[in-house]
Protein backbone atom coordinates (compact mmCIF):
# COMPACT_ATOMS: atom_id res chain seq x y z
CA UNK A 1 0.00 0.00 0.00
CA UNK A 2 1.61 3.23 -1.19
CA UNK A 3 0.21 5.71 1.32
CA UNK A 4 0.51 9.30 0.14
CA UNK A 5 -1.32 10.92 3.04
CA UNK A 6 -4.11 10.66 5.59
CA UNK A 7 -6.75 13.23 6.49
CA UNK A 8 -7.71 12.27 10.00
CA UNK A 9 -11.20 13.83 10.04
CA UNK A 10 -13.66 14.80 7.32
CA UNK A 11 -17.32 15.77 7.51
CA UNK A 12 -17.84 16.10 3.73
CA UNK A 13 -16.08 13.26 1.90
CA UNK A 14 -18.40 10.39 2.88
CA UNK A 15 -22.05 11.48 2.72
CA UNK A 16 -23.72 11.20 6.10
CA UNK A 17 -20.60 10.01 7.91
CA UNK A 18 -17.62 11.31 9.83
CA UNK A 19 -14.68 9.75 8.06
CA UNK A 20 -10.96 9.77 7.62
CA UNK A 21 -9.47 9.87 4.12
CA UNK A 22 -6.66 7.52 3.07
CA UNK A 23 -4.83 8.87 0.03
CA UNK A 24 -3.00 6.29 -2.09
CA UNK A 25 -0.27 7.56 -4.38
CA UNK A 26 -0.05 7.11 -8.16
CA UNK A 27 -2.49 7.71 -11.02
CA UNK A 28 -2.89 6.61 -14.64
CA UNK A 29 -4.58 9.87 -15.68
CA UNK A 30 -3.02 13.32 -15.99
CA UNK A 31 -5.90 15.70 -15.30
CA UNK A 32 -4.48 19.23 -15.64
CA UNK A 33 -6.65 20.56 -12.78
CA UNK A 34 -5.73 17.81 -10.32
CA UNK A 35 -5.25 19.41 -6.90
CA UNK A 36 -3.13 16.51 -5.58
CA UNK A 37 -0.21 16.72 -8.05
CA UNK A 38 2.26 14.76 -5.93
CA UNK A 39 -0.25 11.93 -5.54
CA UNK A 40 -1.01 11.98 -9.26
CA UNK A 41 2.69 11.71 -10.10
CA UNK A 42 3.19 8.91 -7.57
CA UNK A 43 5.83 10.88 -5.69
CA UNK A 44 6.63 9.01 -2.45
CA UNK A 45 5.84 10.98 0.68
CA UNK A 46 9.02 12.37 2.27
CA UNK A 47 7.67 11.23 5.63
CA UNK A 48 4.87 8.67 5.14
CA UNK A 49 2.19 9.36 7.77
CA UNK A 50 1.59 5.69 8.49
CA UNK A 51 2.71 2.23 7.59
CA UNK A 52 -0.27 -0.03 6.80
CA UNK A 53 -0.17 -1.53 10.30
CA UNK A 54 -0.01 1.93 11.85
CA UNK A 55 -3.01 3.02 9.79
CA UNK A 56 -5.05 0.05 11.04
CA UNK A 57 -3.98 0.87 14.61
CA UNK A 58 -5.08 4.48 14.00
CA UNK A 59 -8.53 3.21 12.95
CA UNK A 60 -8.75 0.87 15.92
CA UNK A 61 -8.11 3.77 18.29
CA UNK A 62 -10.83 5.87 16.65
CA UNK A 63 -13.72 3.44 16.56
CA UNK A 64 -15.79 5.82 18.70
CA UNK A 65 -14.88 8.93 16.66
CA UNK A 66 -15.18 7.80 13.04
CA UNK A 67 -17.93 5.93 11.24
CA UNK A 68 -16.39 5.63 7.77
CA UNK A 69 -13.18 5.45 5.75
CA UNK A 70 -12.66 7.07 2.35
CA UNK A 71 -10.01 5.56 0.09
CA UNK A 72 -8.90 8.11 -2.47
CA UNK A 73 -5.87 9.03 -4.52
CA UNK A 74 -4.31 9.27 -6.99
CA UNK A 75 -6.15 6.28 -8.33
CA UNK A 76 -6.67 3.60 -5.64
CA UNK A 77 -7.49 0.77 -8.07
CA UNK A 78 -3.89 0.79 -9.31
CA UNK A 79 -2.78 -0.64 -5.96
CA UNK A 80 -2.49 -4.41 -6.15
CA UNK A 81 -3.30 -4.83 -2.45
CA UNK A 82 -6.41 -2.61 -2.50
CA UNK A 83 -8.79 -5.57 -1.91
CA UNK A 84 -6.74 -6.66 1.11
CA UNK A 85 -6.71 -3.09 2.45
CA UNK A 86 -10.49 -2.85 2.08
CA UNK A 87 -10.97 -6.22 3.78
CA UNK A 88 -8.79 -5.16 6.72
CA UNK A 89 -10.70 -1.88 7.11
CA UNK A 90 -14.06 -3.68 6.87
CA UNK A 91 -12.91 -6.19 9.49
CA UNK A 92 -12.41 -3.26 11.85
CA UNK A 93 -16.08 -2.39 11.36
CA UNK A 94 -15.78 0.66 9.09
CA UNK A 95 -17.86 1.25 5.95
CA UNK A 96 -15.73 2.26 2.94
CA UNK A 97 -16.20 4.88 0.29
CA UNK A 98 -13.99 4.48 -2.79
CA UNK A 99 -13.02 7.38 -5.05
CA UNK A 100 -12.08 6.22 -8.56
CA UNK A 101 -11.62 7.40 -12.12
CA UNK A 102 -13.33 4.25 -13.40
CA UNK A 103 -10.46 3.13 -15.60
CA UNK A 104 -10.12 -0.37 -14.08
CA UNK A 105 -13.56 -1.98 -14.09
CA UNK A 106 -12.23 -5.45 -13.29
CA UNK A 107 -10.96 -4.19 -9.94
CA UNK A 108 -14.18 -2.34 -9.28
CA UNK A 109 -16.25 -5.42 -10.15
CA UNK A 110 -14.29 -7.52 -7.64
CA UNK A 111 -14.58 -4.98 -4.84
CA UNK A 112 -18.33 -4.62 -5.32
CA UNK A 113 -18.96 -8.36 -5.72
CA UNK A 114 -17.02 -9.16 -2.54
CA UNK A 115 -18.82 -6.50 -0.49
CA UNK A 116 -15.60 -4.58 0.12
CA UNK A 117 -17.01 -1.12 -0.64
CA UNK A 118 -20.17 0.58 0.57
CA UNK A 119 -20.13 3.74 -1.54
CA UNK A 120 -18.42 4.43 -4.88
CA UNK A 121 -17.72 7.90 -6.26
CA UNK A 122 -16.60 7.86 -9.91
CA UNK A 123 -15.20 10.98 -11.50
CA UNK A 124 -16.33 11.51 -15.08
CA UNK A 125 -13.89 14.00 -16.50
CA UNK A 126 -15.59 14.86 -19.78
CA UNK A 127 -17.56 13.20 -22.57
CA UNK A 128 -16.27 9.65 -22.12
CA UNK A 129 -15.66 9.37 -25.87
CA UNK A 130 -13.07 12.15 -25.75
CA UNK A 131 -10.70 11.62 -22.83
CA UNK A 132 -7.59 11.53 -25.01
CA UNK A 133 -5.29 13.44 -25.11
CA UNK A 134 -6.21 15.68 -22.14
CA UNK A 135 -6.62 12.99 -19.49
CA UNK A 136 -4.85 9.95 -20.89
CA UNK A 137 -2.69 9.09 -23.88
CA UNK A 138 -5.11 6.53 -25.25
CA UNK A 139 -8.88 6.77 -25.44
CA UNK A 140 -10.51 3.98 -23.44
CA UNK A 141 -14.25 4.63 -23.37
CA UNK A 142 -15.20 0.97 -23.03
CA UNK A 143 -13.53 0.67 -19.63
CA UNK A 144 -15.33 3.78 -18.44
CA UNK A 145 -18.66 2.53 -19.77
CA UNK A 146 -18.16 -0.81 -18.03
CA UNK A 147 -17.38 0.89 -14.71
CA UNK A 148 -20.54 2.97 -15.05
CA UNK A 149 -22.57 -0.19 -15.67
CA UNK A 150 -21.05 -1.97 -12.66
CA UNK A 151 -21.65 0.97 -10.35
CA UNK A 152 -25.24 1.58 -11.40
CA UNK A 153 -26.15 -2.11 -11.32
CA UNK A 154 -24.33 -3.29 -8.21
CA UNK A 155 -22.81 -0.64 -5.95
CA UNK A 156 -24.68 -0.31 -2.62
CA UNK A 157 -24.59 3.48 -2.98
CA UNK A 158 -22.83 5.72 -5.45
CA UNK A 159 -22.37 9.07 -7.12
CA UNK A 160 -20.85 10.29 -10.35
CA UNK A 161 -19.14 13.66 -10.33
CA UNK A 162 -17.59 16.13 -12.74
CA UNK A 163 -15.22 19.00 -12.05
CA UNK A 164 -16.54 21.91 -14.12
CA UNK A 165 -13.62 23.72 -15.68
CA UNK A 166 -13.02 25.52 -18.97
CA UNK A 167 -12.05 24.69 -21.68
CA UNK A 168 -12.86 21.06 -20.91
CA UNK A 169 -16.48 21.42 -19.81
CA UNK A 170 -19.43 23.31 -21.26
CA UNK A 171 -23.18 22.74 -21.26
CA UNK A 172 -23.01 20.39 -24.27
CA UNK A 173 -20.38 18.22 -22.57
CA UNK A 174 -22.41 18.10 -19.36
CA UNK A 175 -25.39 16.95 -21.42
CA UNK A 176 -23.30 14.19 -23.02
CA UNK A 177 -22.02 13.03 -19.63
CA UNK A 178 -25.51 13.02 -18.12
CA UNK A 179 -26.85 10.94 -21.01
CA UNK A 180 -24.05 8.42 -20.47
CA UNK A 181 -25.28 7.89 -16.88
CA UNK A 182 -28.99 8.18 -17.64
CA UNK A 183 -31.06 7.15 -14.63
CA UNK A 184 -28.17 7.51 -12.16
CA UNK A 185 -29.12 8.09 -8.54
CA UNK A 186 -26.76 11.02 -7.98
CA UNK A 187 -24.65 13.30 -10.19
CA UNK A 188 -22.50 15.99 -8.58
CA UNK A 189 -21.06 19.05 -10.32
CA UNK A 190 -17.96 20.37 -8.61
CA UNK A 191 -16.45 23.85 -9.08
CA UNK A 192 -12.87 24.33 -10.22
CA UNK A 193 -10.34 24.81 -7.40
CA UNK A 194 -7.24 26.79 -8.34
CA UNK A 195 -5.05 26.40 -5.25
CA UNK A 196 -2.75 23.63 -6.52
CA UNK A 197 -2.75 22.25 -10.06
CA UNK A 198 -0.95 19.45 -11.84
CA UNK A 199 -0.59 21.51 -15.03
CA UNK A 200 -1.18 25.24 -14.44
CA UNK A 201 -0.03 26.19 -17.95
CA UNK A 202 -3.05 24.37 -19.42
CA UNK A 203 -5.25 27.23 -18.19
CA UNK A 204 -3.10 30.22 -19.16
CA UNK A 205 -5.27 31.22 -22.14
CA UNK A 206 -8.69 30.93 -20.49
CA UNK A 207 -10.64 31.74 -17.35
CA UNK A 208 -11.23 28.20 -16.05
CA UNK A 209 -13.85 28.82 -13.37
CA UNK A 210 -17.59 29.04 -13.93
CA UNK A 211 -19.81 31.45 -12.02
CA UNK A 212 -22.45 30.13 -9.64
CA UNK A 213 -25.16 30.99 -12.15
CA UNK A 214 -23.35 29.08 -14.89
CA UNK A 215 -22.92 26.06 -12.62
CA UNK A 216 -26.65 26.00 -11.95
CA UNK A 217 -27.42 26.24 -15.67
CA UNK A 218 -25.32 23.14 -16.20
CA UNK A 219 -27.22 21.49 -13.37
CA UNK A 220 -30.44 22.25 -15.26
CA UNK A 221 -28.98 20.58 -18.35
CA UNK A 222 -27.94 17.47 -16.43
CA UNK A 223 -30.95 16.90 -14.22
CA UNK A 224 -33.27 15.83 -17.02
CA UNK A 225 -31.18 12.66 -17.38
CA UNK A 226 -30.47 11.69 -13.76
CA UNK A 227 -32.54 11.23 -10.62
CA UNK A 228 -30.70 13.85 -8.61
CA UNK A 229 -28.13 16.46 -9.63
CA UNK A 230 -26.44 18.84 -7.23
CA UNK A 231 -23.78 21.53 -7.29
CA UNK A 232 -21.26 20.93 -4.51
Amino acid sequence: MNIGGVQKNSFIDFPGRISCVLFLSGCNFHCPYCHNPELARGVPAAEPPFTPDQFYAFLEARRSLLDGVVISGGEPTLQADLPAVCAAVKNLGFPIKLDTNGSRPHVLRHLVAEGLVDYVAMDIKSDIRHYAPVFQSEDGPESLKESIRIIMASAPAYEFRTTCVRPIIDEAVIGAIARSIEGADRYVLQPFQSQRLLNPSFFQLTEPAFTSAQMHRMKTVAQRWVKHCTVR
